[in-house]
C-alpha cells in the first residue's frame, strides 16, 4: 500500500506503523508586554451600549419614572400631582388679567391649592373659557379650597411709568411675596419669572393645563372685573361694565367720541391718538393692529403722563386709586 507523507496510518489489525517525520514546532510568541497608559497614550473609550443590548441584559439604560410624569388624561391636577410626588408640594400658580386692555388697572393673582383637594373645585378652568357667572362660582370655589391666596392691583400711573411687561413681572413676583405659606415649586402662565427664590417652570397655556395657574387667573379675572364695574359707574359713556376696557369696536368708538379718561393707559398709542387733536389723530393709520404689545409706544413715560394731564385739563386722574392696593387670603 502506497502511503503519502503526513498522512498518519489507518489503525487496524493489518496496519503497519510507518514513520512519519514530525512537523517543525513553531514556538510560542513572547508574551505582550504591559502598556503603560500616560498622558500622552490615546486610550479608546469603550463601545457604547445599545438599548437593545441593554434590554437584553435586564438593564434600561433610560429609566423612566412613571410617578414623576405628568399624564395627558390626568386633568388639571398633572402637575400639581408629579411635583408634590416628586416633594415639591405646595405648587403655587400665578397668572394676571388686563394685561391686553387699555384702560384699569393690571391684576395680579398668586394661588395655592392642595393637590389633594383639586378635584373637589367645581368648574375650575381656564377664566377665558368661563361665563362670568361660571367665573364667579369658580371664584368662590377656589377661595374655598384653596391653602393660601395673595393679589396685587397695579394702576394705570405705574403701566405708563415702568411699562406694561415690567409691571406683569413685579406683579407676579409681589402676589407670590405676598403668600404667607412657602411653596416648593411655582408655575407661571406663558412666560418665565426670575427671582422667585423657588424652582419655578413657565407653562404655555398654562391656564387649560394647571390647576393652580387656572385658579390664580379666575381670582385675578374676577377681581379685575368687579373693578371694572365699579370704573363703570365713575365713567358710564366708556361700557366698561361690557368689554372690561378691552379694546372692541365699542371701546373705540367711545374713545373717539369721548376721548381718555384718567382710567385710560396713555403709554397705549390708541389712547394717545384720541387725546389728540383731530387733524393730528388723522395720520393714523385705522388698520394698524390694536394688540396690547403693539399699542405700547415708545415715548418717554414723561412725556405721556404731561400729554395726559393736557387731555384731561385738570389733576384728577386716578393717581394711587389702585395703587399698592392688595389683597390677602383673610381680607
Amino acid at each position: 500500500m502506497t502511503r503519502h507523507p503526513g498522512v498518519p496510518a489507518a489503525s487496524g489489525p493489518n496496519s503497519s506503523t510507518v514513520p512519519v517525520a514530525a512537523a517543525p514546532i513553531t514556538p510560542p510568541a513572547p508574551a505582550a508586554s504591559p502598556i503603560l497608559v500616560t498622558p500622552s497614550t490615546p486610550v479608546a473609550p469603550p463601545a457604547a451600549i445599545s438599548p437593545s443590548a441593554s434590554v437584553a441584559n435586564g438593564r434600561n439604560p433610560y429609566p423612566r419614572y412613571p410617578g414623576y410624569t405628568p399624564r395627558r388624561d390626568a386633568g388639571l391636577a398633572a402637575y400639581e400631582t408629579v411635583l408634590a410626588r416628586a416633594g415639591f408640594a405646595p405648587v403655587a400658580g400665578i397668572d394676571e388679567a388686563g394685561r391686553g386692555a387699555s384702560a384699569g388697572p393690571l391684576v395680579v393673582a398668586a394661588v395655592v391649592l392642595d393637590p389633594g383637594r383639586i378635584k373637589r373645585i367645581r368648574g375650575l378652568a381656564d377664566s377665558k373659557l368661563l361665563t362670568p357667572a361660571a367665573r364667579e362660582d369658580a371664584y368662590v370655589e377656589v377661595l374655598r379650597w384653596a391653602l393660601d391666596w395673595h393679589v396685587v392691583v397695579i394702576d394705570v400711573d405705574q403701566i405708563d411709568g415702568t411699562g406694561l411687561h415690567v409691571c406683569n413681572v413685579s406683579g407676579m413676583r409681589r402676589a407670590f411675596a405676598g403668600l404667607r405659606c412657602q411653596p416648593g415649586y411655582v408655575l407661571t402662565d406663558g412666560f418665565p419669572v426670575r427671582g422667585l427664590g423657588v424652582p419655578a417652570l413657565a407653562v404655555w397655556k398654562g391656564d387649560r393645563v394647571t390647576a393652580s395657574v387656572a385658579a390664580a387667573s379666575v381670582v385675578a379675572k374676577v377681581a379685575r372685573d368687579r373693578m371694572m364695574r365699579d370704573l363703570h359707574e365713575r365713567y358710564p359713556q366708556y361700557g366698561f361694565d361690557r368689554h372690561k376696557g378691552y379694546n372692541t369696536d365699542e371701546h373705540e368708538r367711545a374713545l373717539a367720541e369721548h376721548g381718555p379718561c384718567p382710567a385710560h393707559r396713555y403709554s397705549f398709542w390708541n389712547v394717545r391718538a384720541a387725546a389728540l387733536p383731530a387733524d393730528a389723530a388723522a395720520h393714523r393709520d385705522p388698520m394698524e393692529p390694536v394688540d396690547a404689545m403693539d399699542l405700547m409706544t415708545d415715548l418717554d413715560p414723561g412725556d405721556a403722563l404731561d400729554l395726559e394731564d393736557r387731555a384731561v385739563g385738570s389733576a384728577a386722574r386716578l393717581a394711587g386709586a389702585f395703587a399698592g392696593h392688595e389683597r390677602r387670603m383673610d381680607s
